[in-house]
């Protein structure tokens, strides 16, 4: 089984227990794993998971069990072997009081939620890993409208950064694009373009969502660029979540900033601005790396762990 990634004590602790589902230990030794005394190491994942590291790893194999009765067709007895019980009565009194049914009721039955109750939301995931709820009081809980908006503005922004390294004469020189791509103005951009056509986006969408009057900023500086992006960045932001919270995105508006005016839904308005951005800052990083900039990991999965 995959152990989660480890981002503080409690996510080491829910390693070294998930490792022992494939790899059985004494209880000592678990503890010895994670460098404690077996004392503290019952007190400590009793006190954040609120069970018991044995009723824990229990769970987490009945769970799995009861994942493979579902999508497999593998005797309940291979099962109960897998799931560290002796005789199969003993897996089946088990699993009865946790799921409420015989293992082979359980499959008759066609049941498809094989997660148990659990009091700490924490949960086995298949194929091998773990399902661990995201309520980090430390962190502000986010939707995925938030993570994409909230990447694809850090994105930006380092990359603005990053060309900053460049001299003046790089930043305006030409960049042939292979293959062409209608992402930007011209067939052959420069890196100054290219970043102020992800800034100009926001500010033009955001007017137009609004329904403000839109004018161009002729600021292209690196300064201007990370001043605009700030400004537009956040404004655009607030907007999507407040299309969220209001469930607008199926609403139309008009967008009299278009000859003629064209109408979109704020939904398809703000997916498109994702879609391109994602697109011209694949393209934009290629362009620095190529001149040996150090350019951050677009993948938000990196943003979120902080890896970027």
């Amino acid at each position: 089984m995959t152990s989660v990634r480890s981002g503080d004590r409690l996510r080491e602790l829910i390693d070294v227990l998930v490792d022992s589902v494939d790899h059985p230990a004494a209880a000592a030794d678990l503890a010895r794993r994670a460098y404690l005394s077996r004392f503290h190491f019952d007190r400590l994942v009793g006190a954040a998971l609120r069970e018991t590291p044995a009723a824990f790893r229990r769970r987490l194999l009945l769970e799995r069990a009861a994942f493979e009765l579902t999508t497999t067709d593998r005797a309940v007895s291979e099962l109960a072997f897998d799931a560290g019980y002796g005789s199969l009565e003993a897996f089946t009194r088990a699993f009865g009081r946790i799921f409420g049914a015989s293992p082979s009721e359980f499959r008759a039955r066609g049941a498809t939620d094989f997660r148990a109750p659990a009091p700490n939301g924490v949960h086995f995931h298949p194929p091998g890993g773990l399902l661990v709820p995201g309520d980090d009081p430390r962190r502000r809980p986010m939707d995925l409208s938030d993570r994409m908006v909230e990447h694809d503005n850090w994105l930006t922004r380092r990359m603005i950064d990053s060309a900053a390294e460049l001299p003046e004469d790089a930043l305006d020189e030409r960049v042939p694009l292979d293959p062409p791509t209608h992402a930007f103005r011209e067939d052959a951009p420069s890196i100054r373009s290219m970043l102020n056509r992800l800034v100009f986006t926001k500010e033009m969408w955001t007017a137009a969502i609004t329904g403000r009057a839109f004018e161009e900023s002729k600021d292209t500086s690196i300064d201007g660029m990370r001043a605009r992006l700030d400004s537009a960045g956040d404004e655009f932001a607030r907007l999507v979540r407040d299309v969220r919270d209001r469930g607008a995105w199926d609403t139309a508006f008009v967008d009299a900033t278009c000859e003629p005016p064209e109408t979109f839904t704020f939904g398809a308005a703000i997916a498109h601005v994702l879609a391109w951005d994602a697109h011209r800052h694949q393209t934009v990083a290629g362009v620095l790396r190529a001149r040996g900039v150090d350019v951050a990991l677009p993948d938000p999965i990196a943003w979120e762990r902080g890896e970027g």
